[in-house]
């Protein structure tokens, strides 16, 4: 009787799943997913979020950034600024999107910090840098941990350098305190608040759901600065891969959505059957 409950449960939670994560504009999580009762510990939502940051930021800094370089497509520090035709950095694309995250109503926080930052605001300091140390030395388990000083739950993500503009515009970054950087090197750690211990899985999708609507945000706005460029990159179908093109909003997530839902239906789908 357990297992057929249990098979009932995944099988329902997996139709909802598929219908929220892969529809272009997903509805309010239905009755059946909400009356399930199913709580989750935050370690869940912080493994997903991670998951989806990996596959957005991976997409723009491998083919937007390092392929656009490549084009003639340029990213700089200074790409807010109205006089500078460019476009963000990766770690800037992400601080951008934490701005974002701000202003949503979630409780969700982001953080891009190291112990060896060009900005010293992303600097590590006291309980989160003795956990940042730990885990550059086994850099493939992320810490998961409670503050009490401001009541959050925490997780750390290694953060490596995954293309050589990440690690060639560090080493040559004026201001930069470490010159030596590598390719797979722990450059930092993405670190994620939440005040719960626990969540409801309308909870996890409803955050999901803006943090993905903060990477088009940002992105969105990146392709509208490139309308003001002396010379603006077509925007469409194309990938920079192909020339000095940048895929449209609907091309570019509808390759992140893709990556992205199947990795979070996998972590969901593998700790409501641990349930």
């Amino acid at each position: 009787m357990k297992n057929n409950k249990l098979f009932i449960l995944v099988s329902l939670t997996m139709v909802c799943l598929t219908v929220y994560l892969f529809a272009t504009a997903p509805p309010p999580l239905d009755d059946g997913l909400k009356k399930q009762g199913i709580q989750l510990p935050v370690s869940v939502l912080f493994n997903i979020i991670a998951e989806e940051n990996n596959v957005a930021r991976s997409i723009y800094t491998k083919e937007i950034v390092t392929q656009g370089k490549k084009s003639g497509l340029k990213f700089s520090e200074d790409w807010q600024d109205k006089t500078v035709e460019a476009g963000p950095l990766p770690a800037l694309f992400l601080r951008a999107v934490s701005q974002a995250l701000e202003r949503k109503p979630v409780p969700v926080s982001l953080f891009l910090g190291s112990d060896f930052p060009i900005s010293s605001a992303n600097a590590f300091d006291g309980q989160q840098n003795k956990i940042f140390q730990k885990i550059k030395r086994v850099p493939h388990k992320p810490a998961f941990f409670y503050t009490e000083g401001i009541k959050r739950h925490v997780a750390m993500f290694p953060d490596f350098a995954i293309a050589a503009a990440c690690v060639d515009c560090h080493n040559k970054h004026p201001d930069t305190p470490k010159k030596d950087w590598k390719l797979g090197d722990v450059m930092g750690a993405t670190t994620w608040l939440y005040p719960d211990e626990t969540l409801s899985i309308e909870e996890i999708m409803q955050t999901v759901a803006v943090l993905r609507s903060c990477f088009k945000e940002v992105y969105s706005g990146y392709l509208q600065k490139t309308q003001s460029f002396t010379s603006p990159p077509e925007i469409g179908d194309k990938w920079p891969a192909d020339g000095y093109y940048l895929p449209s909003e609907k091309v570019f997530f509808t390759r992140y959505e893709q990556q992205a839902s199947r990795e979070t239906m996998r972590i969901l789908l593998a700790k409501i059957h641990a349930q």
